[in-house]
């Protein structure tokens, strides 16, 4: 069964002519495997739901009996209205349990009494044949899929997804007047990535919803029978672990969100109870102690919930929250808040000059109050409205911005404005990344597409903005070493000056002012040569991991934002950069030396062939990386983002982690590269003296 590509929860204008806009069909996903001899339906998840929906399964095929090749097609299986029209989950939950064969008297007569119908929509084509559709771009795949399944939709139960490109504006008033959940848009470019959540596909939430763990259940009231409300929660990092780095999937815990009561009948509170008696327990689920009106009971967390809600409230609890049914294709464990990484746009109507803005989630470590949304309402309105102007900060300074709707990204069609607001959303989490170390910048005036240029030597700069002569010290103390400023990063105004200086991304020193001869962390950049696979930097970061463990020592990972990884290590206070340097240098040959087919520490690139270059030499004073955080000029807009060791492990795609994704990612699990700042370091005297004894 081939895993389906899922979309992003982030932002996307409502007109780009690189964007195509489908409705978000409210339903369960499915692969469908489509032969002569045989069709079967697959869940996200990879169960099977060829007998949960037997008149799907027999329009298949009959219509596969007048082709020669298999084909392989993904969709949603939804519910139709009186009118024939897709409707909410909620009307699937009497189909989701249907277990009568198709083809046989019992299956037909069961799926012409079922009610609600449903029908398949299919959206994209994964092969075709021996043809692997998903190495093409979505266009390429909807033509064919126009022409393989075209001739299917004559049957009521079988249909292709609608679909606008380049403008949305009018699908997304439709949405809003027909109460869809939403839409999806996608970029016409995109190829399938099988079991990847990426920002080329982006939902467009219009009405709240998503699953929730069920975590237990209250005694009901009066004539109610069964149960009153179900308790629900989330997955979350917990709070005395939020701050630590390198923290495995098992440090989240179930957080509470609220309890609904609404949206049962009672035919469906018998069927939940049936399935909550046997996963009772006396022990609560939660990392918190939940307070209910009705004696609660426990239930070990193993079934999901569908829910629809107005909103969050400012304590994390859902308001007015709305039951549809459980889910079997999604795992407990993946629950997590959902959170818009850009800004779904309003539910009154299309936003201003066709591109959402939103704000980030009042949780989490990028978290704003007040003042900060503030600032985020400045920059949206100066670049909708066209112009230059003066944001107001928190505390009452200012920085002046201009030129916000340039595009930096032309193929996403990401602006100037768009840089900004990342940065004013993330900036908890960089700015201690950046606090005390002078910057060296690499400016894009005319975004990604254009020739950028390096600048050491910063410029006369605004009051408030601070700037360190580094002269002196970057010369080796030498008398008479010219003078040389740079800006020295650590507070908003700051980071906000050099984005719209068209710094891109924000490039700290190792070590920190008023010391900066001394380095607080060494870092292993993993450049991978061209057409290697970004698996094999996620190879050679565990290898790393596994070094550093047995010198005594600990890594922590991040993505470049561009191609590759950066493992760095934190070191005790006061040690020279030449120190860390060699400690670097020891750990990166060790690596290249026991695996040689994938590592290397050739400087040259042409004797580095297909393989990762473990650049140990980033490590001299006044060289510089992308910072935790930081926005690359990647064609992606990539983010240099922090990963846990058990994400390393489990492989993530670079690509994920983008611009409009980061700071949802931000409020869910909080920031990882926390760890590094607050770790001692590695004790480098006792590596020596154990190297040593070992060399007798």
């Amino acid at each position: 069964m081939i895993e389906p590509m899922l979309a992003s929860l982030a932002d996307a204008p409502l007109e780009d002519p690189h964007l195509v806009y489908e409705p978000k069909y409210d339903g369960i996903r499915a692969i469908a495997e489509v032969g002569r001899a045989e069709v079967r339906l697959w869940s996200r998840l990879g169960n099977e739901k060829t007998r949960q929906f037997p008149e799907v399964v027999a329009a298949l095929a009959k219509w596969a009996r007048d082709r020669r090749d298999n084909i392989v097609l993904d969709g949603e299986i939804v519910a139709l209205d009186g009118r024939g029209e897709p409707t909410g989950f909620q009307k699937l939950q009497g189909r989701i349990h249907l277990s009568t064969v198709p083809g046989s008297a019992e299956g037909d007569r069961s799926a012409a009494s079922a009610r609600p119908s449903v029908a398949f929509i299919a959206f994209d084509l994964l092969k075709e044949g021996r043809i692997d559709w998903r190495g093409k771009p979505l266009s390429a795949r909807r033509e064919a899929l126009e022409r393989v399944f075209g001739g299917a939709t004559t049957s009521p139960v079988l249909r292709v997804s609608r679909q606008v490109r380049g403008s949305g504006g009018a699908l997304y008033k439709e949405a809003v007047a027909q109460g869809w959940e939403g839409l999806i848009a996608k970029h016409v470019g995109s190829l399938y990535r099988s079991g990847k959540r990426t920002p080329d596909w982006r939902k467009l939430k219009i009405v709240h919803e998503q699953e929730f763990v069920v975590g237990g259940w209250t005694e009901p009231r009066q004539t109610r029978a069964y149960l009153g409300a179900l308790l629900l929660g989330v997955y979350e990092p917990s709070p005395q672990k939020r701050a630590a780095s390198q923290q495995p999937a098992t440090s989240h815990q179930l957080t509470y969100v609220g309890h609904i009561g609404t949206g049962f009948n009672e035919k469906e509170l018998a069927r939940l109870m049936r399935l909550l008696k046997p996963l009772e327990t006396r022990e609560s689920p939660f990392g918190e102690r939940v307070k209910t009106n009705e004696r609660p009971h426990w239930v070990r967390p193993e079934l999901v919930a569908q829910v629809k809600f107005t909103e969050w409230t400012a304590d994390g609890r859902l308001r007015h929250p709305v039951y549809l049914g459980l889910r079997d294709d999604k795992k407990p464990s993946e629950v997590h808040r959902e959170e818009v990484g850009h800004g779904a746009p309003a539910a009154a109507g299309p936003p201003a000059a066709g591109r959402a803005r939103g704000r980030t989630p009042k949780s989490g470590p990028a978290a704003h109050h007040a003042d900060g949304d503030a600032v985020l309402d400045q920059l949206s309105a100066l670049e909708a409205a066209r112009r230059d102007g003066v944001v107001t900060l928190p505390g009452g300074d200012t920085v002046a911005v201009t030129n916000l709707d340039k595009v930096f990204w032309p193929k996403l069609k990401l602006t100037k404005g768009d840089l900004f607001r990342y940065y004013a959303r993330v900036a908890p989490a960089i700015l201690p990344a950046l606090a005390d170390r002078p910057l060296v910048m690499k400016r894009f005036p005319n975004g990604i597409a254009a020739k950028p240029f390096y600048q050491h030597e910063a410029p006369k700069v605004p009051d408030g903005v601070r700037v360190v002569d580094v002269g002196g010290i970057a010369a080796g103390g030498h008398s008479g070493a010219s003078s040389r400023v740079q800006i020295v990063g650590g507070d908003l105004k700051t980071l906000l000056y050099t984005t719209q200086l068209a710094a891109i991304s924000q490039d700290p020193w190792f070590s920190r002012v008023p010391h900066l001869e001394f380095t607080d962390h060494v870092a292993l950049d993993l450049d991978p040569a061209d057409g290697v696979p970004f698996s094999h930097c996620l190879d050679v970061a565990r290898w790393i991991r596994d070094e550093l463990a047995t010198l005594g020592a600990q890594g922590w990972a991040k993505t470049s934002g561009a191609d590759g990884i950066h493992v760095y290590v934190p070191l005790p206070p006061r040690t020279p950069y030449d120190t860390g340097l060699l400690f670097c240098q020891l750990v990166a040959t060790m690596i290249a030396h026991r695996h040689p087919r994938v590592a290397t520490i050739e400087r040259s690139v042409a004797a580095r062939g297909k393989r990762v270059y473990v650049d140990y030499l980033q490590n001299i004073m006044g060289k510089t990386l992308a910072s935790a955080y930081s926005v690359r000029a990647s064609d992606y807009a990539g983010v240099s983002t922090p990963l846990s060791w058990a994400e390393v492990d489990a492989g993530v795609d670079r690509r994920d982690f983008t611009l409009t994704t980061v700071p949802a990612r931000l409020d869910r699990i909080g920031d990882l590269w926390s760890g590094l700042r607050a770790s001692p370091g590695v004790d480098l005297a006792r590596i020596t003296r154990a190297r040593k004894k070992k060399e007798r």
